[in-house]
């Protein structure tokens, strides 16, 4: 099975998808890359930024990939 797989599986059963859960689940490093080849594929995927803290307390910025249903 391919990153690809797993990802577009995780959106599947999950609806979305972070960065830190597909490098913690998948061992994906590039998930930014994986969405986009899964959309070249004709799977439709969306992206929204979303703010939360990092380990240090500090404001930041992240994706969350989703699939609307």
């Amino acid at each position: 099975m391919t990153q690809c797989d797993r990802i577009w599986t995780h959106l599947l059963a999950y609806g979305s998808i972070t960065q830190k859960e597909a490098y913690n689940l998948y061992g994906c490093f590039r998930l930014a890359s994986r969405i986009c080849d899964l959309k070249r594929q004709g799977k439709e995927i969306h992206m929204v930024l979303e703010t939360g803290k990092n380990k240090f307390g500090e404001d930041e910025r992240h994706a969350r990939y989703y699939i609307v249903t």
